[in-house]
């Protein structure tokens, strides 16, 4: 029996609302909606993950242990981009080849945007 991984999924108060967020940051589009309690984005590009927003009534309680990596060529226009959208940014790292932003999206969920430095 092989597994494969279909998407990842954000815990979160208000899905549709989220996907307001994460579609334009993406690029995709919702494509699954289950009544506003788990919905669906199409992946970014044809071999990528979709994204799941599942309602969940607990509030986050400390560090998200798995998050969202993206990458991109033009880190400083794509992170001011995703402020613009909604996101807030939380600080930066550089080590040898490589630099990312951490960021949160509107409902302060941990993502993260590197390119190679």
């Amino acid at each position: 029996m092989t597994v494969q991984l279909g998407a990842v999924t954000i815990d979160c108060a208000d899905p549709r609302k989220l996907a307001e967020f994460w579609t334009e940051a993406l690029g995709s589009e919702v494509v699954v909606d289950h009544g506003g309690e788990y919905l669906l984005l199409t992946p970014a590009s044809p071999d990528g993950v979709m994204i799941g927003l599942q309602r969940v009534e607990q509030p986050r309680d400390g560090k998200s242990r798995v998050h969202l990596d993206l990458r991109t060529e033009d880190r400083a226009a794509e992170v001011k981009r995703l402020v613009a959208l909604g996101a807030k940014e939380v600080e930066e790292h550089h080590i040898p080849g490589l630099a990312w932003t951490v960021l949160t999206d509107p409902e302060d969920n941990v993502f993260c945007v590197g390119s190679a430095e």
